[in-house]
């Protein structure tokens, strides 16, 4: 091994760690902040889900493209130009006046973030062999989950202090010191070939996706009468399932379907995409639970969001032995309904609830959420050809952001269902309707441990115990084999 290999080896971790410590930090400070916000722009905390959502949603419709571009024009000026775009967006947050201005200030931070971390993962997974794969990407995770143990006791402390337009200024620093490490120790990796961006599809992908995330914010607040909104849904699922005939008709399509043959990555991102529906409305519901259900400060409420992360770094040390021990599916099946559970203790955590039984429920849930996403993470790749690296990358993380976006919109409809037409200020009914909804979601959550079961004895043993497996076949488009006229 060469010594610049051995120097990209050693810096690499870090430099993807530090772009994703900004973005853990942003959105954790963010979900503190949104009563706060509410008060401020004088709209109601729920219908705040937009602020969230459309961050979420942009990474999702602009993740597709990441992948492209990093082949197109390489991973060191892609990753450093993401994370400038990132940084200015987080001042225009700043400067917001209205919610809307907010939101589109939000949806240009996602782009940002859309092309930073699928790059970031890819110059991981090209840069490390399968066998030391797991270790990079916890080492990665390790100082990036520094930001969530840090985002919501230093996003309370700001909004208590000072005003909840600070908590975006925050990002700037470590923006352009992220940027110095891109620059610096990014490797440079390119695509083996140039393909066209298949703007259709991205037409057809991004329009669906949209469209479909926006009726699941909007559903429950009577904006669209159920006629209209059940023909927009319609549409939504035309264009998707559009997509999906016009991507084994092209011979580039943007995300190439024929990944899911490897069981795998099937399994990876089709079971994480139902795990994260469950988890994907914790960060969002409990800010809610604690401030306005217990009646905590933005400060407290920041404090009682730390065990989580503290316990998801702890599992870091560990993931590896146990998926060595125990294999993929094993952990996966069992921590899946642990994962259930801990949801669903949330659910007892009411006015007069003892702190230290509120941090216990909280450190469970980081430490077995830490083990849920090294697993699929990780596993999604044991099959994948270095060729097929590229596009694995941006599928996983699509999905990933997709089920996230979901999972936001899901938890505020379960709740807004509970809910009803009682007010948001009655704080027995609200606390009423967040139990139930943390009730709702760790049960599908529990179901989502029946896309692991499908899993073999053996599979991702390439990873967790660096065994050598045969060299995985490229996935071939059926437009390849025949090629369209």
């Amino acid at each position: 091994m060469s010594s610049s290999e051995t120097i990209t080896k050693r810096y690499l971790p870090w430099v993807v760690a530090a772009a994703l410590f900004m973005e853990q930090l942003d959105s954790t400070i963010v979900n503190t902040a949104i009563p706060s916000m509410a008060i401020s722009l004088m709209v109601t905390p729920l219908s705040l889900k937009a602020v969230v959502t459309s961050y979420i949603l942009s990474l999702a419709v602009a993740i597709p493209v990441s992948g492209w571009m990093a082949d197109r024009y390489g991973t060191r000026r892609v990753f450093m130009t993401a994370i400038g775009i990132f940084t200015v967006a987080s001042i225009l947050c700043g400067l917001s006046v209205n919610s809307p201005m907010l939101v589109a200030a939000r949806l240009l931070q996602g782009f940002g973030a859309a092309m930073m971390m699928p790059v970031g993962r890819l110059a991981i997974v090209r840069t490390f062999p399968k066998a030391e794969l797991l270790t990079a990407m916890n080492f990665v995770i390790i100082p990036a989950l520094i930001g969530p143990l840090l985002g919501p006791t230093v996003g309370g402390l700001i909004v208590h202090w000072m005003s909840w337009r600070e908590i975006f200024f925050i990002n700037v620093p470590v923006g352009l010191a992220a940027i110095w490490l891109a620059h610096k120790y990014m490797p440079d990796y390119k695509g083996e070939e140039a393909r066209p961006l298949d703007v259709m599809g991205l037409i057809l992908f991004g329009t669906g996706v949209a469209l479909l995330s926006w009726l699941l914010e909007i559903f429950g607040e009577h904006r669209l009468d159920i006629t209209s909104w059940g023909v927009l849904f319609a549409i939504s699922v035309c264009l998707l399932a559009a997509y999906g005939w016009h991507a084994t008709r092209e011979q580039f399509p943007l995300l190439r379907l024929q990944l899911f043959k490897i069981r795998t990555f099937r399994v990876s991102v089709l079971g994480g995409f139902f795990t994260r529906l469950g988890v994907g409305g914790l960060p969002f519901l409990l800010p809610l639970l604690y401030q306005l259900g217990l009646g905590l400060p933005a400060w407290q409420s920041g404090l009682l969001m730390m065990p989580s992360a503290a316990a998801a770094m702890f599992m870091k040390f560990f993931s590896a032995r146990l998926l060595a021990r125990f294999g993929y599916r094993q952990v996966l099946v069992v921590n899946t309904a642990f994962i259930g559970v801990t949801i669903a203790m949330f659910s007892f955590v009411q006015l007069g609830t003892p702190i230290w039984v509120i941090v216990l429920i909280s450190l469970c849930q980081g430490f077995f959420n830490s083990l849920q996403f090294s697993s699929m993470n990780t596993i999604a790749y044991a099959d994948v050809s270095q060729k097929d690296s590229s596009m694995a990358s941006t599928m996983a993380s699509s999905m990933q952001q997709l089920s996230m976006s979901f999972g936001l919109a899901c938890g505020s409809l379960i709740t807004g269902w509970y809910l009803g037409d009682m007010p948001q200020t009655d704080r027995v009914v609200l606390t009423s309707a967040l139990h139930h909804a943390f009730l709702t979601l760790a049960g599908l959550t529990v179901l989502s441990a029946g896309m692991f079961w499908t899993l073999k004895k053996n599979d991702g043993e390439s990873i967790s115990r660096g065994t050598k497996a045969k060299e995985p076949e490229t996935v071939v488009a059926t437009a390849e084999q025949t090629p369209a006229q």
